[in-house]
């Protein structure tokens, strides 16, 4: 603020911190996490971290294709970000953004192998940074994937006091012969369900509005359905299906459809691989709902129609194949997730049936 001093307005030093900007404090985050971020390079990347761009040595790769496809995909982790912020807990939330992008782009075989991300805030605290990006490079560890770059952006003027915005793009590989697009999808083939551990990244403006506005929960109550707190059951992170798709490809079974069950839930992401006169019929009684879902649709008394629209109620990833196979699917995942035939396909027009 100025000040007058003897006839004279004295103006305060203005520099990049006092409009909200903490060059120093970037720094400080940078250096926090380097190590972190090193230790997902494989020996592909060939920048390290402060590079204006990454580079990525795609020769050892295409030696394995014949006719190499690269996917791309976008994601976010929404407000789940409040969630950890009310909760003071950070580390889960950057394993959610790698596991959100990263099934996007399985859905059509690609193998993950780069990953951006875009951490963004009021203002800039580096030791939570540091654990946002130390739960990231583990996911991205855990699933062969290379953390080759990001960015931070302090803005107090367009965030509020607190929050964070997350995003992260993925870019894989696929054989163009090997793309798994859905359009072998026919009638009898059968829909199998791969279990979600709750919310995983959406509905969370609505969950948020059911239970804290109407249902006046706090995030450190506890119900007696809940194994955990609600604040911990709603920040359980996204699974990353990357290693059960890539063994049933390992086994030589034909995978016909994979959709990520994100926003929109069932009833949206499904269609968006089904070929023109088919439809899916689900049997909701066919896999465990978890507790989360149920509390929910009876503290906002929301119809059944609506929670299939905007959650994945219990179901994290589809995988359509010839009902032949589904034995071999089952035995194939048993070692990484239970398996529920939950559907199958039938002729109508690109549509999902739930009953």
């Amino acid at each position: 603020m100025a000040k007058w001093i003897k006839g004279q307005i004295i103006m305060p030093k203005i520099n990049y911190k006092s409009a909200g900007v903490d060059i120093d404090a970037g720094n400080t985050a940078v250096e926090l996490i380097k190590s972190s971020i090193k230790s997902t390079f494989s020996e592909n990347v060939l920048t390290g971290i402060g590079s204006f761009g990454s580079l990525y040595d795609l020769k050892p790769l295409l030696k394995d294709y014949n006719n190499p496809v690269m996917v791309q995909s976008i994601d976010g982790v929404g407000t789940k970000t409040i969630i950890a912020r009310k909760m003071g807990k950070y580390d889960t939330i950057g394993i959610d953004l790698l596991s959100a992008a990263s099934n996007d782009i399985i859905v059509m075989g690609a193998r993950p192998l780069t990953f951006l991300d875009y951490i963004a805030n009021d203002k800039l605290d580096p030791k939570i940074i540091e654990v946002i990006v130390s739960g990231m490079a583990k996911a991205c560890r855990e699933n062969d994937v290379s953390l080759v770059g990001g960015e931070t952006a302090e803005m107090p003027d367009v965030y509020l006091k607190g929050e964070h915005d997350l995003v992260g793009i993925i870019t894989g590989i696929v054989e163009k012969e090997k793309i798994i697009d859905g359009s072998i999808i026919e009638p009898e083939d059968i829909v199998i369900g791969l279990p979600s551990n709750g919310l995983h990244t959406n509905g969370y403006s609505l969950a948020r509005k059911i239970l804290f506005d109407v249902g006046g929960l706090k995030v450190d109550d506890k119900l007696p359905e809940l194994k955990e707190s609600v604040g911990l059951t709603l920040l359980e992170p996204h699974i990353n299906y990357t290693n059960h798709i890539f063994s049933i490809i390992k086994e030589s079974i034909e995978i016909k459809g994979i959709a990520h069950i994100t926003g929109g839930g069932l009833i949206e992401n499904i269609p968006r691989i089904l070929p023109v006169k088919t439809n899916v019929l689900i049997d909701t009684a066919s896999w465990p709902v978890p507790p989360i879902f149920n509390i929910m649709k009876k503290i906002g008394k929301v119809e059944s129609n609506e929670m299939f629209r905007s959650f994945n109620m219990g179901i994290g990833m589809i995988i359509i194949v010839n009902h032949s196979d589904y034995n071999k699917v089952k035995d194939t995942l048993r070692p990484l997730s239970k398996v529920y035939k939950i559907g199958k396909v039938e002729s109508g027009e690109k549509r999902v049936l739930i009953q």
